[in-house]
């Protein structure tokens, strides 16, 4: 693994409604089967692995994550941009509100058996379609 701080951090604004900036503090390269993980002061865990193909870039949703303390969430964007959040157990809330002012849109949470065995569900009957 090789480190790279970024002293003074760069620092960019990002926001819809309520602009707040942003620290990018460093780059982290990681060799093939190298792994980081990231922790809060809540002590949920976010591992990141590189494989030679490229990453895995979450523990699984529905194992590992959730015993982390963390809930995957597909959202998306008013650019019908989407991304993968974590959200820290307890922080749903919070992120609720984040999404409305962002004017963001939950579209479905990834850390169940079920949800993901019905996502998994939708999609193979789309592709027999």
């Amino acid at each position: 693994m090789k480190l790279t701080p970024i002293d003074p951090p760069r620092r960019y604004k990002v926001g819809r409604r309520m602009p707040h900036e942003i620290s990018d503090c460093g780059r982290i390269e990681l060799g093939a089967d190298e792994q980081v993980t990231f922790v809060t002061p809540g002590g949920a865990e976010y591992d990141v692995t590189r494989k030679a193909w490229g990453f895995y870039a979450t523990p699984s949703l529905n194992g590992r994550l959730a015993s982390f303390g963390l809930r995957a969430a597909l959202v998306r964007n008013p650019d019908n941009r989407y991304f993968i959040f974590l959200v820290e157990r307890g922080c749903e809330d919070e992120m609720a509100r984040y999404l409305a002012d962002e004017e963001q849109t939950l579209v479905t949470w990834l850390d169940s058996d079920q949800a993901l065995q019905h996502l998994d569900a939708q999609l193979q009957n789309r592709a027999r379609s």
